[in-house]
């Protein structure tokens, strides 16, 4: 199929970056499907901590619709969804439930998940928590793309019903996401939002080696660490680093480090945007170790594996200019040709298009039939 496509993205935010991966996932993903000629709304509920965080107000890749309720997401904008080549909807809407069932009743040509936190969903699918995805909604998608790859599809598909999981990892715009040739400031540095699961980690791959290492300088970036830690007074904290400055940060830093939820290191293959955005920057990697991650960044050869603070030290102790530059561009090498926004994109479009559309009226609503 050569013809564009108008596809409709119902997801957490694309308006602001802040306290999500969501925004920046879907910003990459959405501009290499403009580019590829296609038409994009993307619809985002208008919440107050978004409103007061937004960092793209005016997309030029698509256009961008903030709507307050299911009740005026069906009355403003339900021709456009049941109009739409492909309906995809993202985790974490608010009222997933209850958006997904609405847009069911539209009789969609073609509906699909996406699924930027599948390790998450299925944890909570499993012991029963439904907030923006419901067990039996799972069957009723044409296509269930999927953050995580590996056995995370075959669990979708068997234990699920997926009809057909796809992976569908996130990826980093290679216009935006490039080394600005920035002086160094930083030997090590972390992007991300606070979260209870990563910071024993944290603390043992960024906090302690700052302890041992004093003439060294690190810097954690994100909001909602706790007033408690105690930061080691080489560490600069930056609250909230907006996507626009990311490539300068990690241009500034000797090597970067990554660090995964525990949900996804359970999961594998589920590989955090911010290992594509610093290898996009020609950051050397420090990352923990998950199953899956030497299919995206060979260990030794693409990126630093650390299971410890010795780990890290020797890292940053060890290696010379030389390594440092074969570790990023082996990393860079790999980003630039599997995982960048306008591959992403093509698998994305080439998914959706390899769905025949429900085009009459009653094949469109016999799944709603079904449901109900």
């Amino acid at each position: 199929m050569n013809r564009s496509l108008d596809i409709a993205v119902l997801g957490l935010s694309l308006s602001s970056s802040w306290g999500n991966g969501h925004a920046t996932t879907f910003r990459a993903l959405l501009r290499g499907v403009h580019a590829a000629g296609h038409r994009v709304t993307f619809l985002e509920r208008d919440v107050p901590w978004y409103a007061s965080h937004r960092d793209l107000i005016e997309p030029e890749f698509c256009e961008l619709v903030l709507y307050g309720s299911v009740d005026e997401l069906l009355t403003r904008h339900g021709g456009r969804l049941a109009g739409a080549d492909g309906v995809v909807i993202g985790s974490y809407v608010p009222d997933g439930v209850e958006v997904i069932d609405a847009v069911l009743d539209l009789g969609p040509k073609r509906l699909c998940f996406y699924d930027i936190d599948t390790p998450v969903t299925l944890a909570k699918l499993g012991r029963g928590d439904e907030e923006y995805l419901a067990r039996r909604q799972v069957p009723f998608f044409d296509l269930y793309f999927s953050f995580s790859g590996g056995r995370m599809l075959d669990r979708l598909r068997s234990d699920f019903g997926a009809r057909r999981p796809v992976p569908l990892y996130c990826a980093v715009d290679l216009d935006i996401y490039r080394n600005t040739g920035a002086p160094r400031k930083w030997d090590l540095g972390y992007l991300g939002t606070f979260s209870p699961d990563r910071q024993p980690i944290l603390e043992r791959l960024l906090i302690e080696p700052a302890r041992r290492l004093p003439e060294m300088r690190f810097v954690v970036a994100g909001p909602n660490y706790p007033l408690g830690i105690d930061w080691p007074s080489n560490v600069e904290r930056i609250e909230h680093l907006p996507p626009a400055e990311h490539a300068e940060f990690y241009s500034r830093q000797r090597f970067t480090l990554n660090v995964t939820r525990a949900d996804m290191v359970a999961a594998g293959w589920s590989p955090s945007v911010r290992l594509f955005e610093a290898a996009a920057c020609r950051t050397p990697l420090i990352s923990d170790w998950w199953r899956g991650l030497d299919s995206f960044f060979p260990p030794g050869q693409a990126a630093i594996v650390a299971t410890s603070s010795d780990d890290v030290v020797a890292a940053l102790t060890s290696l010379d200019d030389r390594q440092c530059r074969a570790v990023a561009d082996r990393a860079y090498q790999r980003v630039a040709s599997a995982h960048s926004a306008a591959v992403r994109a093509r698998t994305f479009v080439e998914a959706i298009e390899s769905v025949a559309p429900k085009t009459d009226l009653a094949t469109r609503h016999s799944e709603r039939r079904l449901r109900v």
